[in-house]
């Protein structure tokens, strides 16, 4: 196939080792499964689910690991050809706890440095960069030299002449060495001015911004250059602003969750594909909250993006019904009752997660199923947890 990807991300990439049980400490667990992880990964991921032509931009350790990675993103339909080896770094793992509905510690092994942050501008295809109908990087790919001048060189190159989305992706133990939100927020701010989108939790926009209020974070997103604010709430559900004064608060439902930590990114790869096929504004974000819901209710991340048929069935009656009506400039709306998405990962021991305590915990739209991407955690099963809940993390 050729001509231009409709995604291409750049960031984190690693491996996922999740406990096959829950309500156990990493000390307890027996028995674990690996799945290909890191957000720019899975956003990729959610969006080739969804029928869209993407590709990463990553790095990998030059082990057996690395080769997995490979394999797993090909299985997924993503392009892998700017995903090379680094030989002085292992691939990164990262290990989880589960314990729903909203406790899900991190504990990332990206030490001495992980291969996703050696990405160099000299290296980028620039010019599949520009072409690519939306691009998008996170906070995490700022953190480090070379991959904080390697994106923010591609995010110059898009000139803000399409869709550019900077998930701002905080994660406090990526920035201890290098000053924590302090030192990330002129960073930041350098990304914003190539932005043409926002997404993040309350913690999140507070780093890029200095403000968590909702409707604050949101303006101040839009006064540092993007088009799109989307601001993810967790037990609150999701407000998402434009520029033209277009509004909308997607709010939480009750729901039951098995593992939240992919929800954000299934959240970010059905946004994408809402921005793709040109949908209004509350069509999109309830489409990405369905989908969020959707990997919530599952155990794994990449193995649980859902498919096009998944997220209309959770819609119900096919997702376009129940869009509701476009938004003109200056317009607002409640999107009314969808499925919530997004979960949130206390840091826990292992500090890094995406939002702390109470940052919401969403779940699941299908019963039955189990570990490996399947559903899990119908009403009353052993992984439910029950809350109310939305927006992503």
């Amino acid at each position: 196939m050729t001509g231009p990807y409709d995604l291409i991300t750049m960031g984190r990439l690693g491996v996922d080792l999740y406990p096959l049980q829950t309500g156990v400490g990493l000390g307890e667990a027996e028995t674990f499964g690996r799945f290909l992880g890191g957000s720019a990964a899975n956003v990729a991921v959610a969006a080739a689910r969804l029928g869209r032509r993407t590709a990463l931009i990553s790095r990998t350790g030059d082990d057996p690991f690395g080769g997995f990675l490979h394999r797993a993103l090909r299985d997924f339909g993503v392009d892998d050809r700017w995903v090379t080896p680094v030989a002085a770094y292992p691939t990164p793992l990262t290990f989880c706890e589960i314990h729903p509905p909203d406790h899900f510690p991190l504990y990332f092994y990206r030490r001495p440095k992980a291969p996703d942050l050696e990405i160099h501008a000299h290296e980028l295809d620039l010019d599949a960069v520009r072409a690519a109908r939306v691009f998008w990087m996170t906070g995490t790919g700022l953190s480090e030299e070379p991959s904080r001048g390697a994106t923010l060189a591609a995010l110059a190159a898009r000139s803000r002449k399409a869709v550019t989305v900077f998930d701002l992706d905080w994660r406090p133990v990526f920035w201890e060495a290098a000053g924590g939100a302090t030192a990330a927020r002129p960073h930041y701010a350098a990304a914003l001015a190539h932005a043409t989108v926002a997404v993040g939790n309350a913690e999140e926009c507070e780093v890029a911004t200095g403000e968590r209020e909702p409707h604050a974070a949101a303006r101040a997103l839009l006064a540092a250059g993007v088009e799109l604010a989307v601001v993810k709430l967790g037990p609150e559900g999701v407000l998402a602003v434009h520029r033209d004064g277009t509004a909308v608060r997607v709010p939480p439902v009750e729901v039951e969750v098995v593992n939240g930590l992919g929800a954000g990114d299934a959240f970010g790869g059905a946004l994408c594909h809402g921005l793709l096929a040109d949908w209004d504004l509350p069509r999109t974000v309830r489409y990405a909250n369905a989908a969020g819901a959707i990997v919530a209710s599952r155990l794994a991340c990449s193995s649980a993006m859902p498919g096009r048929d998944e997220v209309a069935e959770a819609l119900g009656g096919g997702g376009t019904a129940a869009a509701g009506p476009a938004l003109g400039a200056g317009a607002s709306a409640d999107a009314g009752p969808a499925t919530g998405a997004g979960a949130s990962a206390d840091a826990g021991p292992g500090p890094g997660a995406r939002s702390g305590p109470g940052g919401g915990g969403p779940g699941a739209v299908s019963p039955g199923g189990g570990p490996g991407g399947g559903p899990a955690g119908a009403a009353g099963g052993p992984l439910a947890g029950r809350r109310l809940a939305g927006g992503g993390v």
